[in-house]
């Protein structure tokens, strides 16, 4: 036990690097920062009964918006730190392994802990309000979801402070993320990071496919459904089966480093190309589990911005189901490279060329929307039609990485760098942002101040073409990926220095979002009516923020865009009598979920280290919370007539 903390304390004091200090000293700081406020102003209780044991998804949904606003700022700055190192040739701002552990940690932030939980959080936040619903089919099981990926998150995070960070790339191929060619903690951080959170994925996964498909409003048939709604119904299926195969695979691999097994390792019987199939079999749906939703959005902000029904509602529909199948037939062109035959490679080149197709059906519904519509360019709109462009040229780069020969000469290149920045910062971050500024004001009541926000939106965009259009050039010129230096001579020098300034545009881009939001909380124009937009689907028939119960009485849903048809095409007499206001079954809060996540963190912090004592503790506090569960039977209340309509009245909805 002894050589143990030995080993700890010379890992948590990782190396004698400024920017490590700095982070030690910022999380210091930060922290007695929040304790002295919670403290000064007494907050300590409302934070538990409000925030910590909430099973409301609307709070919930915003727990995850603020976890992936924080992930984007920390992924963003690993960036700007690589791009940094990059700007000059012979530059050693980062050492080689520092460089590593950044460029590892930036991948997979970026898409397991910034693009998962800013999903997540438009799934808690819309889709119960969208169906006609009081929560989601299993709440408690939301907020075991969440508190597992926060706690997932904060596990990989604390690596840069403590142990050192993983350093193995986000994708952590064998035998280089075996035990014996990377030794330290980094790797089982990475390792046991993505295994808890992706359990809370997994968990979201089921909870939001048996809420769409068990819980939507009378009325509402699936061909009714909002197309946000019928996004997540395909993401969610896509997570059910895609997210298994990365748990498996990681499972594996720490079972390597743990005990020593080889189950990828070849002078034991193993085989690494398991792993790299079972990551990408997981791999390449994720694409589409973080896209998916943001076509979602589109769809909404087009249909609501242009005053038109969605232009062909079923071929969308067709079009995202497709896109939730042929995902599954893609893997393999991660590693055209690695020996497949040609037969193999051929159906997968064509797999990925078709997959092209219901995704320019649905830009091709989209532009039909707006044609002719009464379009209006509010921010939401903004983001969206920058979406089309910037995500015609990832496709268009995407079929030409579909074809396996030029693929030989593509791979491992900038020019792929820049087209997956291309396809998941336009689609996936373009589509999270058009989604917020389009429903911040059902979360907050407030809408984010536009002058402000287009400020965040051209300094976002223009600095996203200045920093990735040079990178097709780059790859062209050979410059491959994960080189944390070059030489001079090479003629890559001013095209990485108009790529770096690009990086930092997008990071004031940033800071003045961040300064959007805040400067909004006080001085936004507040939503005084629950439709600020004109919307067309039923969240905007709610208060700003909604009532925690969300619908007094259950709407009853008579066509596509319900609250459009209440709203112009269906006269008062001719609604449906909903009857009268009944006493409404919710769950209780509860701490336990809360305390699930700590649990994780402590077990999955001490097999980070060998330390089995806390690991073993962990678990045995996790079976202990689910076997009390097992016996709480006094889960739910009932709120009272008299409270529901005070609420109302309180909201002038009566």
């Amino acid at each position: 036990m002894l050589e143990q903390v030995k080993d700890f304390a010379s890992h948590f004091f990782v190396t004698g690097d400024p920017l490590i200090y700095g982070a030690d000293v910022s999380i210091v700081v930060v922290s007695l920062a929040i304790i002295f406020v919670l403290t000064y102003f007494k907050r300590w209780g409302w934070l538990w009964r409000e925030w910590l044991t909430t099973v409301d998804h609307k709070r919930i949904g915003i727990m995850y918006l603020i976890a992936a606003l924080l992930m984007l700022f920390r992924g963003g700055v690993d960036g700007l730190l690589m791009r940094t190192q990059l700007a000059l040739p012979n530059l050693h701002f980062l050492e080689a392994e520092h460089y590593d552990q950044i460029f590892t940690t930036h991948g997979t932030i970026m898409i397991l802990f910034m693009a998962m939980p800013f999903i997540f959080a438009l799934f808690n936040i819309v889709v119960p309000l969208q169906i006609g619903a009081r929560d989601v089919a299993f709440p408690y099981l939301n907020a075991i979801s969440f508190w597992l990926f926060f706690f997932g998150a904060l596990l990989l995070n604390i690596s840069f402070v403590i142990g050192g960070s993983p350093d193995a790339g986000w994708v952590s191929y064998p035998p280089l993320a075996e035990l014996g060619f990377d030794p330290g903690p980094g790797e089982n951080f990475y390792l046991l990071a993505i295994l808890i959170s992706g359990i809370g994925s997994v968990a979201t996964g089921i909870n939001f496919m048996a809420t769409i498909l068990k819980m939507r409003a009378p009325g509402m048939t699936l061909m009714r459904m909002p197309m946000f709604t019928w996004s997540v119904l395909v993401t969610s299926m896509i997570i059910i089966f895609a997210f298994p195969a990365l748990t498996v695979a990681l499972a594996l691999l720490f079972i390597d480093r743990l005990v020593g097994a080889h189950f990828f390792t070849l002078t034991g019987g193993g085989d690494p190309m398991q792993f790299v199939n079972l990551f990408w079999i997981w791999g390449h749906p994720e694409v589409y589990i973080v896209i998916l939703p943001a076509f979602g959005v589109f769809s909404e902000v087009v249909a609501t911005f242009s005053r038109k029904r969605l232009f062909g509602y079923s071929a969308m529909v067709a079009s995202l189901v497709l896109i939730g199948i042929v995902s599954y037939l893609v893997w393999v062109h991660h590693f055209f490279t690695m020996g497949a035959s040609a037969d193999v490679n051929t159906f997968f080149a064509i797999a990925s060329m078709v997959i092209a197709i219901p995704t320019g059906v649905k830009i091709f519904n989209w532009l039909f929307t707006m044609y002719k519509g009464r379009i209006r360019m509010t921010m939401p709109m903004l983001w969206t039609i920058a979406f089309v462009p910037c995500f015609a040229i990832g496709g268009a780069t995407g079929v030409m990485l579909a074809v396996a020969p030029a693929d030989y000469q593509y791979h491992n290149s900038y020019f792929l760098i820049a087209h997956f920045h291309q396809v998941l910062i336009g689609g996936v971050v373009f589509g999270m942002l058009a989604g917020m500024y389009y429903w911040w004001p059902k979360m907050f009541g407030f809408k984010l101040d536009e002058r402000i926000g287009r400020w965040a939106f051209w300094f976002f965009n223009i600095g996203f073409y200045v920093c990735f259009m040079p990178q097709y050039a780059l790859g062209f010129m050979g410059m491959t990926r994960r080189m944390y230096t070059y030489p001079e001579g090479l003629g890559w020098g001013p095209l990485n220095f108009i790529s770096t300034i690009g990086a930092y545009m997008m990071g004031i881009g940033f800071i003045i979002l961040v300064w959007d939001i805040v400067y909004s909380i006080r001085y936004g124009e507040r939503d005084l009516t629950g439709d600020p937009w004109d919307g067309r689907t039923l969240e905007w028939s709610l208060p700003s923020p909604a009532p925690h119960y969300n619908f007094a009485r259950i709407p009853v849903v008579t066509g596509r865009d319900a609250w459009w048809i209440m709203k112009y095409q269906m006269k008062p007499e001719e609604r449906p009598d909903l009857g009268p206001i009944r006493p409404i079954h919710m769950p209780k809060n509860s701490g336990r979920p809360f305390i699930m996540g700590v649990a994780f963190f402590v077990s999955g912090f001490g097999f980070v280290f060998n330390w089995f004592v806390p690991a073993i503790a962990g678990l045995v506090v996790v079976v202990l919370c689910l076997i009390l569960r097992s016996f709480e039977y006094d889960a739910e209340y009932y709120i009272p007539v008299h409270e529901i309509e005070e609420t109302e009245a309180a909201l002038g909805r009566l």
